[in-house]
């Protein structure tokens, strides 16, 4: 109830942004109206495509069994403890190490995993990743998450043709009730980053949530905290060239180490991370692996 609550919140913050710039570019009532119908649309177009979205955001490809057995046995495994269906999989043809998972409910999720994430880690540390992802998908993060994803990125999307449209559209102060060029200026400002404080407001406390609940889905946490150091130091090296409307999802910052990539980072820093990894490890330590 809490996180569909947290759902509901985010999507009605974010479709007011999106009717905001409808009022601001057409003007009056006609766009307060367009903004509406353009909310709704977006709102249920993302609601049960907002995975496709994603999967293709970062060129994900579908992975049988027989091509990763192992990784499905984990998989397979993890999803027993947790008392989950088992998602889809997907390997992303990437370097850069990560993983995401994504879906509007358990029984429609999926899993994705870079080809970077399984050459890096160890088979317990990709264990701990693959539990923080399910961890996601037991919570229906993945809805939000992808979700805000989606109209994020459409509000980006309309803050940029705004923009083209200051250079090329005329405007007429006798035209009172067009469009406010002060509002257009203000959207192309303001909209994105209003988009991306509500992202960043949601996304970094479910952080801390998965880690814990993958910790005790694996009975080792420091498992995933070691996969977590791994990752950020790996990071900086090989950051992965993403959607940033897409970021929330992924395990780890992308743009990890850079001064922009801390400052509108969508996770919590990876040391506080780790710390309150080590300190349940502390509070449980009879832990074993069920």
């Amino acid at each position: 109830m809490r996180n569909q609550f947290k759902t509901a919140a985010l999507l009605a913050l974010l479709s007011g942004i999106l009717i905001s710039i409808s009022y601001w570019v057409i003007g009056g009532s006609t766009g307060v109206i367009v903004g509406i119908a353009l909310a709704a649309i977006t709102n249920l177009f993302s609601w049960y495509q907002s995975d496709k979205i994603a999967l293709a955001a970062y060129r994900a490809q579908p992975v049988s069994p027989q091509e990763a057995p192992e990784l499905y046995q984990m998989l397979e495994r993890l999803c027993q403890r947790a008392n989950l269906p088992v998602p889809r999989l997907y390997i992303v043809p990437t370097q850069a190490p990560n993983a995401f998972a994504t879906g509007r409910d358990p029984e429609h999720a999926a899993v994705a995993v870079t080809e970077g994430i399984l050459n890096l880690l160890p088979e317990d540390e990709l264990e701990g990743v693959i539990a923080h992802e399910l961890t996601h998908v037991a919570n229906r993060d993945t809805l939000t998450q992808a979700v805000a994803a989606t109209i994020a990125g459409a509000i980006s999307f309309l803050a940029q043709i705004v923009s083209y449209s200051l250079w090329y559209t005329p405007y007429s102060r006798d035209n009172r009730n067009g469009p406010n060029p002060l509002g257009l200026l203000l959207t192309v400002i303001l909209a994105p980053i209003a988009a991306t404080v509500i992202q960043l407001a949601i996304s970094r406390t479910r952080e801390f949530s998965a880690d814990a609940g993958a910790a005790k889905l694996t009975g080792n946490p420091r498992a995933l905290a070691r996969a977590l150091q791994r990752l950020e130091l790996t990071a900086r090296q090989m950051p992965l060239q993403a959607n940033p409307a897409f970021e929330p999802l992924l395990i780890t910052n992308p743009l990890s180490g850079q001064f922009l990539g801390n400052l509108f980072s969508s996770h919590p820093p990876t040391e506080a991370r780790v710390e309150a990894l080590l300190r349940l490890e502390q509070q449980l330590p009879t832990m074993q692996r069920v």
